[in-house]
């Protein structure tokens, strides 16, 4: 089974070349707006293994002078995948750590006992621990630091990196808000080891990690600026769609301060290594025809034309032979022969792109429609990651399908149950023994476990095992009947409701497992019951906790399995986006109106989802409510189109297909 199709999925922006120059004049037109050298693959794999085997190059070039070697590691996501391919280069091609001294380059402060999310613990378990590395060679920044000799144990940790000859190599990440290690918005170019208060931003980024929003700690010690500029190398990795804006402006933009990492201009050997997802904002990625000549797909041409019109404030077909000529255009000119006629073409190539029937309009000419008109009805089967994600992201389109008469099943692929928040649980509790007392009286145990719950939640105490369990049930619970109530008003019959509950997500921790076979099995087991012509999945990589991006996984390896028995010859898929980004208009193909009363509906039935409100745990870095974003999104999306001359509604879901 292939567990990582997502990484495959490919938009066709732009062609190989852009981001793998081919020669060195290529490049350096390619990469004429980038401020710091960078390096970009097309997955984080391939960019996890060019940066471990710098790494393996650096510490064997130590090992043949008989030197140590220095290096300055971190923790969070973005290294680990570093970590396994320099696991693997020690077990599999005998790369020793015996000449290797590491520090830690941040770590957060105060560190309970309780709290294993420490970049210690990290870079231990993920690296140290699995190959010949000396424990004695490992500095940290936590052990012997205390209010009362804070200033001083930084110095020293200062004093002891340059007496080990200062740092070989540096491998760092970057955060949402351009802070390296945690050298926050605002510090000095010659900072040296702190502690640093945490920027708001900076706490809101480490919620996917917390139980609670109480535990985030607010304080960090970090490897100051001035020593990792002195580093002889270093790297800063960066993976995904979610770091594409951060990575424009360290890449791109004039240095400044107020973005720490875009201080690495100023570094004499530093460079960013990155996947096309995390490249997606620069120049070359997102307008190649500002670097040179194109290779003009359909849906290049379409982003062209957007951005010439946001450039002119044009509708498309006002567009003149000028405007193409002065904004380095006329490559089109020369391909379709006039303005006029590239106009025509793109226009009619977005109008296509909207329609009101989602599953196909029967008995309708479908050569110009993005789904086809038959079979009608259809059998419809939605994948939601969470038990609200189908509302948020496509409620429109949900209650489309349903009512124009299409079998719609919708398949809830996690139980959602850590995102309830505990004063939730307090109130659901309470009902329920206010009820128990009254009608229930001989059920001694229920109402035991319900004053267990409740205890546990009003003490603020550590919670015994069994209570959590418990508790993780009835938040589970609480998740299940919010979803059957917004299906319910949508419509949806209560027998094509199928909660999957997959186990990567049931560990009962922030922390979720790797996905197995045995998620997939789950997915196809339900997939060859419901026999569907259409699939819609959650494409939205740009989730911060990660579990969109499994759950995609789940349903795309279930996809490539069932590929080979046939059932997917008459379907399908759809992604949709919307609880945390909106795709880009030169990737839709399919677009949804939505109607006010239709916009409101969504609304409705976004908000049975209760416990996703104000106390939701896991709200990300947008402070707006999941309705709020959604609808604003939807009405951003329709405003797009209108500006491009094309019909004005209310709202707009919008589709990419799936090729598989």
């Amino acid at each position: 089974m292939q567990f990582d199709l997502s990484s495959k999925i490919t938009l066709e922006r732009i062609p190989e070349r852009y981001y793998c120059p081919e020669d060195a004049i290529d490049k350096i037109r390619q990469t004429q707006f980038e401020k710091i050298d960078t390096e970009i693959y097309d997955d984080e794999k391939q960019g996890s293994k060019q940066i471990a085997a710098e790494i393996a190059s650096v510490i064997k070039d130590k090992q043949a002078q008989n030197q140590t070697c220095v290096l300055g590691l971190s923790g969070g996501s973005s290294p680990l995948s570093v970590y396994e391919e320099l696991v693997r280069l020690h077990k599999e091609e005998e790369l020793s750590f015996n000449n290797v001294v590491v520090f830690n380059v941040t770590e957060f402060y105060p560190l309970s006992q309780q709290n294993l999310h420490n970049n210690t613990v990290i870079i231990k378990e993920n690296l140290l621990q699995k190959v010949d590395f000396n424990p004695d060679n490992f500095h940290t920044l936590i052990p012997d630091a205390n209010e009362k000799n804070i200033h001083a144990f930084c110095h020293a940790y200062d004093k002891l990196i340059a007496e080990k000859g200062g740092l070989d190599f540096v491998l760092v990440s970057v955060g949402l808000i351009g802070n390296l290690a945690y050298n926050e918005p605002g510090s000095n170019i010659g900072s040296k080891t702190r502690l640093m208060l945490l920027d708001d931003q900076s706490r809101a980024d480490l919620k996917p990690f917390y139980n609670n929003t109480s535990d985030i700690p607010s304080y960090a010690f970090t490897i100051g600026l001035s020593t990792l500029m002195d580093a002889r190398q270093l790297t800063l990795g960066a993976w995904g769609e979610h770091k594409a804006a951060i990575i424009k402006k360290v890449v791109e933009e004039k240095a400044d301060d107020n973005v720490p990492a875009s201080l690495l201009q100023f570094h004499k050997n530093a460079k960013v290594v990155m996947d096309v997802n995390a490249a997606q904002m620069l120049t070359r990625i997102s307008h190649p025809w500002l670097v040179g000549s194109c290779d003009w797909t359909n849906k290049l041409t379409r982003r062209a034309i957007v951005w010439l019109c946001e450039k002119t404030g044009k509708p498309i077909l006002k567009l003149t032979n000028k405007d193409y000529n002065q904004h380095g255009l006329d490559e089109l000119l020369v391909k379709y022969g006039s303005a006029y006629d590239v106009n025509i073409q793109i226009f009619n190539d977005l109008q296509h792109t909207i329609t009101g029937w989602p599953g196909g309009k029967p008995n309708a000419d479908d050569t110009n429609r993005p789904e086809r008109a038959m079979p009608y009805p259809k059998r419809v089967l939605v994948f939601s990651p969470h038990p609200d994600d189908d509302v948020i992201s496509m409620g429109g389109t949900f209650q489309r399908l349903v009512d124009q008469n299409h079998e719609v099943h919708v398949a809830y692929q996690t139980s959602g149950n850590i995102a309830v928040g505990d004063e939730e649980v307090i109130r659901y509790v309470s009902l329920m023994k206010s009820l128990s007392s009254k009608y229930n009286k001989s059920k001694v145990e229920v109402d035991a476990k319900l004053d267990e719950a409740l205890d546990a939640l009003l003490s603020q105490q550590e919670i015994k095992s069994s209570t959590y369990k418990d508790l993780l049930f009835i938040k589970g619970q609480i998740r299940r009947e919010e979803a059957r109530s917004a299906c319910r008003f949508v419509g949806l019959r209560p027998e094509h409701v199928h909660f999957l509950d997959l186990p990567f997500y049931e560990t009962g921790a922030v922390k979720k497992g790797n996905l197995t076979e045995k998620d997939v099995l789950i997915v196809m087991d339900l997939i060859r019951k419901v026999k569907p012509h259409q699939i819609f999945v959650a494409g939205d990589l740009a989730d911060p906790h990660g579990t969109h991006k499994v759950c995609l996984n789940a349903a795309l390896a279930a996809i490539d399995e069932l590929k080979k028995e046939g059932i997917m010859d008459e379907c399908r898929v759809w992604m949709y986006r919307g609880a945390w980004a909106e795709w880009e208009i030169d990737h839709i193909e399919m677009a949804v109106p939505i109607s006010p009363e239709q916009l409101l509906n969504k609304r409705k039935s976004i908000l049975r989802h209760q416990s996703q409100m104000e106390s939701a745990p896991f709200m990300g870095n947008d402070e707006r409510l999941f309705w709020q974003r959604a609808e604003d999104r939807n009405r951003a999306t329709a405003s797009l189109y209108q500006q491009l001359g094309l019909a004005s509604y209310e709202a707009i879901e919008a589709f990419v297909e799936y090729k598989f």
